[in-house]
C-alpha cells in the first residue's frame, strides 16, 4: 500500500504544533491507548455506532462492533467507536423523519471535527442508513456501510408473519371483526422474532439494499439476517476493508455517482422497495452533488419488472431473500438484461459488474427471471396535477382487487374518479373515519394533509389509511388514498403520497374540500381536482388549516430549514457543503 499522511496525524503527529499534539494525546491516554499507537501513522477508523436500547432494530451493532474492531486491528488500523443520534422508526414521536437530518448534522460534525481518517457506518432502521450516507457524502472521507440485517422470519399458526405488513393486515382484520385485540397483539409480536430490523421489504431493508446497490457496502451485506453467523463475518471483513480504503483514499465521491444513484432507482423498483426510498435517495444524491430529476424516476425506474417475491409486494420474508442470493442476485438479473450502469467503482475496490459475477439465484420462487417477473412494471409512478407538483404511487402493490375496482373501466383503463373525504392530520382521521355522516363508500378517496415535513413536522407515515370498519366488513380492504405525508414501507397500499408542495407550504391540498371530485389518470401521470381556477382562487382567500405548534427547539429549527419531499426533505442550507473533510478544522487552543 502507498504510504500517505492521514488527517489524524495533524492531531497526533504534528511537529509544527507539538504543543497541540501534546494536548490532543494527553487525554486519550486515560483509557489505556498508547501514544505510540496514535503516532504510528496507522489510520484511525471511526465506528459510527447506531445501536442502543432505544433503537432495538440496530441493537445488534453493539455486538457487531466487536467484530468490526477485530477486523480493523487485524488490518493495521486503530478503531474508535462513537455514538450517533438514534432514529427508531416505531417509537419516535411525532415521527422519526424529523431526526434523519439531526443525525446527519451530528455525524458531519463528528467526522469533520475529530481525528478520524475513515469510518464504518453501522446502519439498520429506516433513517439510520440515509442519514449516515448523507453525512459521508458531505464529509467525503473513506466510508463503508455495515448493515445490521433483518430479523428472522416471523411465524404464527404455520404462516409467515412479516413485520409491519402483519400490523396493517391485523388492524384491518380487527376492524372487520375477524379477530379480537388479543389475537391482533399476538400477530404483531410474532412478526418480530429476533434481533434485527424489519424482515419485510420495508424501508429498513430497502435502504440497506440501496446502500449495497450504490456500491457503499461489501457485496451481499444488506440481506444477511442479524442473528446469522455470516453477519459477524461480514462485520469482520468490513473492518478489514475500511483500513484498505483509508490507505487507498477511496472516498464516497468516487462511489456515489449519478450512475450509482440511477442503478439504485432501478434496484428499488425490482425489489418492490419502500416509497420512502424516493426522498432518501434524493437527499443522498443532493448531498453527493448528484442531480436526480422526476423524469429520471420515470425514465430509469418506472418500467422495471418486480423480481423479488417478498412482502409487502410478494409472499416471502428476509431469510429466504438472503438464501436466494440477496441484492447481488437481483442486480445480476438486471445486469443480464442491460438495465444497470455497472461499470463503476464500489467500496470493494472492484467495479459493480465484477462484484456481480456468478451471483445468479437458484431460487426462482423468491427471485424471478427478468423476462418472467411477478409484475412487468413495478416502479414508482410520478404524478402531478392541480393539487401538487409532484407525488408518487408505488405500482408494485396494486392488487388485483384494486385494479379491477378502480383501473379497469372499459375504455378508461388506468383512469378513475372519486369523491374526496379530507382529514387534517391522523388524529382527525382516527376520530372521524367511522362517522356515517361522511358517507364513505367504495368510490371515495381518503385524503390526509398537514402531514408533510413542515406540517407534521417531519412528514409522517399516515397516508396508508384503511377504510372505515363498515367497508372492511363488506370485504373492501383498500380505498384510494392521497396525502402530503409518507406511508410505511411495509404497507401494501398503492397510495398517492409524498405530495409536494405540502399543504403547510402553500400546496393546493390546503384548499381541497370534502365532496370535491378527484380524477386520477395513471396513463398521463396526473391527479386533478375537478374544480375551476376561479373556484381555487376564491378558496385561497381563506386561511388554510393551522399546523400544530413546534414542541421543541429542534422542531422549530427543522421547520425553518427543511425542503419538500420531492427534493429529499433536506436541510436546504446544508446541501451546498461538500467535501468538508478535505480541509482540516482550526486547532482548538
Amino acid at each position: 500500500m502507498n504510504k500517505r499522511r492521514f488527517r489524524s496525524q495533524d492531531w497526533f503527529d504534528n511537529p509544527e504544533r507539538i504543543d497541540m499534539t501534546a494536548l490532543y494525546l494527553e487525554r486519550f491516554m486515560n483509557y489505556g491507548i498508547t501514544a505510540e499507537e496514535l503516532r504510528s501513522g496507522r489510520p484511525i477508523i471511526g465506528i459510527a455506532q447506531s445501536g442502543s436500547d432505544i433503537n432495538p432494530c440496530n441493537r445488534i451493532h453493539l455486538e457487531l462492533a466487536k467484530r468490526v474492531r477485530e477486523g480493523i486491528r487485524d488490518a493495521g488500523g486503530i478503531p474508535m467507536e462513537f455514538p450517533v443520534h438514534p432514529t427508531f422508526e416505531n417509537c419516535r414521536r411525532p415521527t422519526a423523519a424529523i431526526d434523519r437530518n439531526l443525525a446527519y448534522l451530528g455525524l458531519v460534525e463528528i467526522l469533520h471535527g475529530y481525528p478520524i481518517d475513515a469510518v464504518v457506518l453501522m446502519t439498520g432502521c429506516d433513517k439510520s442508513t440515509p442519514s449516515q450516507l448523507m453525512a459521508a457524502a458531505t464529509v467525503d472521507i473513506p466510508a463503508i456501510v455495515l448493515s445490521g440485517g433483518p430479523m428472522l422470519d416471523g411465524w404464527l399458526d404455520g404462516e409467515l408473519v412479516g413485520s409491519g405488513a402483519a400490523i396493517w393486515k391485523g388492524r384491518r382484520m380487527m376492524a372487520a371483526g375477524q379477530i379480537n385485540e388479543e389475537k391482533f397483539l399476538q400477530i404483531a409480536t410474532a412478526s418480530a422474532p429476533s434481533s434485527g430490523h424489519c424482515n419485510t421489504m420495508g424501508t429498513a431493508s430497502t435502504m440497506n439494499a440501496i446502500a449495497e446497490a450504490l456500491g457503499m457496502s461489501l457485496t451481499g451485506c444488506s440481506a444477511i439476517p442479524a442473528p446469522y453467523r455470516e453477519r459477524g463475518q461480514m462485520a469482520y471483513e468490513t473492518g478489514r476493508r475500511i483500513v484498505a480504503m483509508a490507505h487507498e483514499d477511496l472516498r464516497p465521491s468516487q462511489v456515489m455517482t449519478r450512475a450509482a444513484f440511477l442503478d439504485a432507482i432501478v434496484v428499488n423498483a425490482a425489489i418492490g422497495g419502500s416509497t420512502n426510498a424516493q426522498p432518501h435517495i434524493m437527499a443522498m444524491a443532493r448531498h453527493a452533488g448528484v442531480e436526480i430529476t422526476p423524469e429520471d424516476w420515470m425514465r430509469f425506474g418506472y418500467d422495471v419488472p418486480l423480481l423479488l417475491n417478498m412482502q409487502p409486494a410478494g409472499k416471502y420474508l428476509g431469510e429466504r431473500f438472503h438464501r436466494a442470493g440477496g441484492v447481488p442476485a437481483i442486480m445480476w438479473e438486471l445486469l443480464q438484461a442491460g438495465r444497470l450502469l455497472s461499470d463503476r467503482p464500489t467500496v470493494t475496490g472492484r467495479s459493480m459488474a465484477a462484484n456481480l459475477e456468478g451471483r445468479a439465484t437458484s431460487d426462482r420462487e423468491m427471485i424471478y427471471p427478468f423476462e418472467q417477473p411477478l409484475k412487468k412494471q413495478a416502479g414508482f409512478l410520478v404524478l402531478k396535477g392541480n393539487l401538487f407538483d409532484f407525488a408518487i404511487m408505488k405500482t408494485s402493490v396494486i392488487s388485483a382487487d384494486f385494479r379491477q375496482r378502480y383501473l379497469s373501466a372499459p375504455g378508461h383503463e388506468g383512469v378513475f374518479e372519486c369523491r374526496a373525504v379530507v382529514f387534517d392530520g391522523s388524529d382527525d382521521y382516527h376520530a372521524r373515519i367511522n362517522d356515517p355522516a361522511l358517507e364513505i363508500d367504495a368510490r371515495t378517496m381518503l385524503v390526509i394533509r398537514g402531514s408533510g415535513p413542515i406540517g407534521w413536522p417531519g412528514s409522517a407515515e399516515v397516508v396508508n389509511m384503511q377504510p372505515p370498519d363498515a367497508l372492511l366488513k363488506q370485504g373492501i380492504s383498500a380505498l384510494p388514498t392521497l396525502g402530503d405525508g409518507r406511508q410505511s414501507g411495509t404497507s401494501d397500499s398503492p397510495s398517492i403520497l409524498n405530495a409536494s408542495p405540502e399543504s403547510a407550504a402553500g400546496g393546493n391540498l390546503a384548499w381541497l374540500r370534502t365532496g370535491d371530485i378527484i380524477r386520477v389518470d395513471l396513463n398521463e401521470g396526473r391527479c386533478d381536482v375537478l374544480i375551476g381556477d376561479e373556484e381555487f382562487a376564491e378558496r385561497k382567500k381563506l386561511a388554510p388549516a393551522p399546523v400544530p405548534p413546534s414542541q421543541t427547539p429542534w422542531q422549530e429549527l427543522y421547520r425553518a430549514t427543511v425542503g419538500q419531499l420531492q427534493s429529499g426533505a433536506c436541510l436546504e442550507l446544508a446541501v451546498s457543503y461538500r467535501g468538508v473533510g478535505h480541509d482540516l478544522p482550526r486547532h482548538n487552543h
